[in-house]
């Protein structure tokens, strides 16, 4: 009876402790992102940016963004820069453009590096020829498959002369993005006629997660 009494008090007692520690965790985590909140919204109020598009104010929409970025661990932020643009629709439109761009460059980029280190084991870059074409198809069809996946998630803008810089900040989920990729691998290797001794290895690659530059 006892013996039961106590393995009772243990099982209690290493709740609480669990509980005490993610309630640690959890502290520890709102700390550390009201600090990437306050940094982020001193550092744009600096340099004289304003939401664009929304009556939230910045820190607000800030705070919004940040909210939702860290809802999903799978979530990664893009921000897409236009130094000069006139209306707001050339600068949305420029915007979202630099942002596929970026994605794409940084997902053939990986895959390159991957190629080159992994299936031929050399650091000269000495592949097939084929590469080259599907390499260049790859991050066009990327930019095409992944635009789907982009979430906007705010705007920001200032005055530069007689326009303005404008700021794009998207939310995109890697593992829909991952698809995207893969799906465009296959067209790209379909479009190359990539050999199918090379696709079996290149589409492991593709469906590994990447650090955007």
């Amino acid at each position: 009876m006892r013996t039961k009494i106590f393995i009772r008090i243990l099982m209690l007692s290493l709740f609480c402790i669990g509980l005490s520690a993610q309630a640690q965790s959890d502290k520890k985590y709102r700390k550390t992102m009201e600090k990437v909140y306050k940094a982020k919204t001193k550092e744009l109020k600096k340099q004289k940016w304003v939401t664009s598009g929304t009556s939230l104010t910045l820190d607000a929409a800030i705070m919004k963004h940040l909210r939702t970025l860290h809802a999903n661990e799978n979530n990664k932020e893009i921000i897409a820069t236009v130094s000069m643009c006139q209306s707001l629709n050339v600068c949305k439109s420029a915007a979202l453009n630099n942002a596929l761009i970026e994605y794409a460059q940084s997902a053939g980029s990986y895959v390159r590096g991957r190629i080159v280190s992994d299936m031929f084991n050399n650091s000269s870059g000495d592949v097939p020829a084929e590469f080259d074409k599907f390499y260049a198809a790859y991050e066009r069809l990327v930019s095409a498959e992944v635009r789907g996946e982009l979430d906007f998630s705010l705007a920001l803008e200032k005055p530069n002369g007689a326009g303005k810089s404008y700021q794009a900040w998207y939310i995109v989920d890697e593992d829909k993005a991952m698809q995207a990729r893969v799906r465009a691998m296959r067209r790209a290797a379909e479009e190359t006629r990539l050999a199918q001794e090379y696709a079996n290895q290149v589409s492991q690659f593709v469906q590994e997660a990447f650090e955007e530059k």
